[in-house]
């Protein structure tokens, strides 16, 4: 029988692919478009999807995060789709190098995400991961999508076709 850890990481890889294809596609320049002034920055939500993966690794390697003074997590502009994709490639790895280093009992433990000083919520690693960075990843991405596609920029297929990739 796997582990929470490797059952984690089989889906860190699943995801993964189709992070990639999305980050891959956004268009440089356009780091300040926003579809509404109440919405994120195309360069910011792009930085945030680069870098989430890596917070599976702060929800193993550390107790807990205050993310008004994430430091290393915290998000940044990239300044070209090079450097994104670097970005991308270093939170994968954090995720996946944490990961293949931990154990059921860890991820059981409290795991806690403050604000200003402020606990915002405590729960089990292993929910946290699943929860604060593997679902949320996947609602920026989706979020991506759409400014991708108001953007005039073809969809990469995720979990199925989109009307720009009819196959996988």
């Amino acid at each position: 029988m796997p582990t929470i850890a490797e059952l984690l990481l089989a889906e860190l890889e699943r995801e993964a692919a189709g992070t990639r294809r999305v980050l891959e596609r956004v268009p440089e320049g356009k780091n300040d478009w926003k579809p509404h002034e109440k919405s994120m920055a195309l360069g910011y939500l792009a930085g945030l999807v680069a870098t989430m993966p890596g917070w599976a690794a702060a929800m193993i390697d550390q107790d807990e995060l205050d993310v008004t003074a994430a430091g290393e997590y915290q998000t940044r502009i990239w300044s070209s789709k090079a450097d994104l994709l670097r970005a991308f490639d270093t939170a994968l790895e954090r995720a996946r190098k944490s990961l293949a280093a931990t154990s059921d009992e860890h991820l059981m433990t409290s795991w806690r995400m403050l604000a200003g000083g402020h606990v915002v919520s405590e729960q089990p690693r292993y929910v946290a991961i699943r929860d604060g960075a593997f679902n949320h990843l996947a609602h920026h991405r989706g979020q991506l999508t759409v400014y991708l596609r108001l953007n005039d920029v073809p969809v990469p297929s995720l979990y199925g076709p989109t009307a720009d990739e009819k196959g996988f």
